[in-house]
């Protein structure tokens, strides 16, 4: 089964998915990620948007796979002018399989105070008691 999820966030803003479940039995894992500006082609923007195992305190445009917490990443750029931007790019790391809520963050890395779209698709996943907690584990660490 998949479920979507689509919000839009201000520059430095994070939303929560809901997602925890009272047996932890049923898991996760990213299918699709997707972002856009909220006016397309009027603005010039730079933006970050990253997917987290847990709430971030500071939110930021640094990218750091190291981060065990990181789930996805998708950068995407534009320009009033029309210009071409090639960078923009999304990364989701769709082995990882969570059972408890993740957090969406944006961060406008160029000083603009741009809005983004975003749509995230996840496939449920049944967990048995064993992959359940340690699933749980990870997320509540933030490791792989």
């Amino acid at each position: 089964m998949i479920k979507s999820f689509r919000g839009l966030l201000a520059d430095g803003g994070q939303d929560t998915i809901r997602l925890s479940t009272n047996n932890g039995l049923t898991g996760y894992k990213i299918k699709k990620f997707d972002i856009i500006n909220n006016v397309p082609g009027t603005l010039d923007h730079e933006s970050v948007v990253k997917i987290y195992t847990r709430e971030q305190t500071t939110i930021d445009g640094t990218v750091n796979f190291e981060d065990g917490g990181l789930l996805g990443v998708a950068f995407r750029s534009g320009d009033a002018t029309s210009n071409n931007y090639p960078e923009d790019i999304t990364v989701i790391f769709d082995n990882t399989v969570f059972n408890q809520d993740v957090f969406i963050t944006h961060k406008e890395v160029s000083g603009n105070a741009a809005l983004m779209n975003y749509y995230l698709e996840l496939e449920q996943v049944k967990l048995d008691l064993g992959e359940a907690t340690v699933a749980t584990l990870k997320d509540m660490r933030g490791t792989e």
